[in-house]
């Protein structure tokens, strides 16, 4: 684990709904958590694993997510670059946007810092804020998060989302309810 300082929490979204060889969704994201911190990105605490629809096709693969706080005195620059090379590593292929994917590791938020740079780095993810299945997870672990751009608290961001996405994104028990590996792979997207 990374024990380097850092000013303020960086937060990364995982998510995962195509299986990698025998993996599925929800096996991929226990191995990237492994795959940050051997690249690095110490984990300083984890959310569970949240169910959400595939979108903008929900007839796709419902997805498995989740959200971390790392640790890293990285730039955000090479942390988004370490987090390209881990999805590369799962076999993630970037050609069409939103297409289904092994494994998708978006920087959320690094250290409240606000950019847009020429080079593809946009922080906080420009779309964060209105995916619950970014929030929700992300509420979890960090209950007092506030957009940097907006000001606005989670608990504000996660009411202004539709309900129809609230309730389409629950957490993952560990047994019990069916998992979106059962529902994508026995043909019910939902």
């Amino acid at each position: 684990m990374n024990t380097g300082k850092q000013s303020a929490p960086i937060y990364i979204a995982l998510g995962a709904n195509l299986p990698l060889g025998e993996w599925s969704p929800r096996e991929t994201l226990a191995r990237a958590r492994i795959a940050l911190e051997d690249a690095g990105l110490g984990i300083v605490s984890a959310s569970s694993d949240w169910h959400s629809p595939a979108w903008p096709d929900p007839s796709e693969p419902p997805y498995v997510n989740a959200v971390a706080e790392i640790a890293s005195d990285q730039s955000a620059r090479a942390i988004l670059d370490r987090l390209h090379a881990i999805e590369a590593t799962f076999g993630r292929k970037r050609a069409v946007r939103n297409e289904p994917r092994p494994l998708d590791l978006d920087l959320i938020d690094c250290r409240g810092e606000r950019t847009d740079a020429p080079d593809g780095l946009v922080l906080p993810h420009p779309r964060a804020t209105s995916r619950a299945f970014v929030l929700l997870p992300l509420a979890e672990i960090a209950p007092g998060w506030s957009d940097p751009v907006s000001g606005q608290s989670i608990i504000d961001l996660i009411a202004a989302l539709p309900q129809a996405d609230r309730s389409a994104t629950y957490k993952l028990q560990e047994s019990g309810k069916l998992s979106p590996d059962h529902l994508a792979f026995e043909g019910r997207g939902d």
